[in-house]
């Protein structure tokens, strides 16, 4: 009867594990994700460490809108010219 018991206590304590976990990863899923700061940006993917990102140097939505955002079409990014870009839009909800 002990070994029942015992049996029934782990069951019961890995379905209330597995239920809190995936509620946790739920809830971290629903956090909005805040774009990166240009520091972030520069650190990441300016090469040759000029302070400025070319065409060449980024990736992703960036280098999709880079002459939206190269206001001055000197073929670079500016930490000015990525403060003043336009925001990108949210995707909607599901």
């Amino acid at each position: 009867m002990k070994s029942s018991t015992i049996k029934k206590t782990v069951l019961a304590f890995g379905i209330v594990v597995l239920i809190s976990n995936s509620a946790f990863s739920q809830s971290q899923n629903r956090q909005e994700k805040t774009p990166p700061s240009f520091s972030e940006l520069i650190k990441e993917m300016d090469a040759n460490e000029d302070g400025k990102l070319s065409k060449d140097e980024i990736k992703g939505p960036l280098k999709e809108d880079f002459s939206k955002i190269d206001t001055d079409e000197d073929g670079f990014i500016s930490e000015e010219e990525f403060k003043n870009a336009p925001k990108p839009k949210g995707r909607g909800r599901k």
